[in-house]
């Protein structure tokens, strides 16, 4: 294995930080940790469906500087990050897509002796953003939000956590409005216990959301218009919604595409890392790269909760190899849950049974508010003062 002084974690979104920040502190003595990350700035994604559908809100503040916060915490000097796009991968080096200022050199390709992947997965904009600065990613939201409100008859495609979110957003915010949300399946959230259907299904109702569920939309290859024109949004069932604006909110996409050069039997069909108990990729040739997170085929739920367990057990796997000992492994041990807002205030934690349980864990809320905390997220996270860095 080359030996190296650089730990490397690309993707710099919920796990990827929390990874890194483990990294710093338990290796800031033999290592530096490095935070590739394509965005100028951490997207905090769960107020996306919300900053998407209004301008009510400062905007800005959902995109926050990595630096002085990511590594604040850590001991000095054990962490960066590194704004770039990872263009290849080999057994020791990460190739980046433009040359980068680090400890008094300008490079371009980045040695490394342990590498953690945890770039996630992408979503349909406006969930996922196009461009990778800031002002780019706070110019897009503004304008799909400045859509929704020009608009009258949305359908929302996709009974996830974001179609639910995006669906009563937009109700509760504009009643006068009429939101179709279409699914798939004969419940929404169909991953979870079908109480959770029950809960939203009574939301929309109290809102007026009308559901279509059990047939899948046909969409079409073209897109659908976004000039205010009145389209049909058709259905495999040979139904058709009209709408003048259709919301996207399917097509969760694993970001993997640097492994298919370096281990493409790492990937399984649907693109998203096979890795070993021990969050090692399942390729023996490579015992120093690791998956986390939503990118990873771990059996775990896909949400951030579940990617903080992984990151400790990679951080100790790390220590372990170079003490020669055994590895730990990774166990799911946590049922499947969630924190999802069902409008402007109400909001609702969900989880599915404990093993050997029923009945799953119901904690209806009222507390929540139009920025969705956004300061709070901002504060945790050392954005500083300033929202427009």
């Amino acid at each position: 294995m080359t030996v190296s002084r650089y730990l490397v974690v690309i993707g710099g979104s919920y796990v990827g930080v929390n990874v890194a920040q483990q990294l710093a502190t338990k290796f800031h003595s033999s290592f530096k940790v490095l935070l590739i990350e394509k965005n100028s700035h951490f997207q905090h994604l769960f107020a996306f469906p919300r900053f998407a559908v209004t301008n009510a809100v400062e905007t800005p503040r959902a995109f926050i500087p990595y630096v002085p916060g990511t590594f604040a915490a850590c001991p000095p000097g054990s962490g960066t990050v590194v704004q770039a796009r990872v263009t290849g991968l080999d057994r020791s080096t990460v190739k980046l897509d433009r040359k980068v200022a680090l400890d008094g050199q300008r490079l371009e390709s980045i040695p490394y002796s342990f590498l953690v992947i945890a770039t996630g997965t992408k979503l349909t904009p406006p969930f996922s953003l196009p461009g990778s600065e800031k002002l780019d990613g706070v110019t897009y939201l503004k304008k799909h939000a400045e859509k929704v409100i020009r608009s009258s008859k949305i359908v929302v495609i996709g009974g996830g956590a974001v179609g639910v979110q995006a669906a009563t957003d937009i109700k509760e915010l504009y009643p006068e409005k009429s939101v179709t949300l279409v699914h798939s399946r004969k419940t929404v959230m169909n991953r979870f216990h079908t109480k959770l259907h029950d809960i939203i299904e009574e939301r929309c109702n109290e809102l007026g959301i009308e559901l279509k569920l059990g047939s899948r939309v046909k969409l079409p290859h073209e897109g659908y218009p976004t000039d205010g024109s009145i389209f049909n949004v058709e259905l495999e069932d040979g139904t058709a919604i009209p709408a003048d604006f259709a919301l996207i909110c399917i097509g969760q996409v694993p970001q993997s595409s640097l492994l298919r050069d370096l281990s493409p039997e790492s990937l399984d069909a649907g693109g998203y890392i096979r890795v070993l108990k021990t969050l090692q990729i399942n390729n023996p040739d490579y015992p120093n790269v690791f998956a986390v997170g939503d990118v990873a085929d771990t059996g775990a739920h896909k949400a951030a909760r579940p990617g903080g367990k992984q990151a400790a057990i990679v951080a100790n796997n790390i220590e372990h190899i170079l003490n020669e000992q055994p590895l730990e492994d990774y166990e799911v041990t946590d049922s499947p849950a969630i924190h999802m807002s069902l409008g402007i205030e109400k909001n609702v934690v969900f989880g599915n049974p404990a093993p050997g349980s029923a009945e799953p864990m119901i904690k209806p809320r009222t507390d929540g508010t139009l920025d969705m905390n956004i300061n709070g997220v901002w504060t945790r996270r050392g954005g500083g003062a300033d929202a427009l860095l």
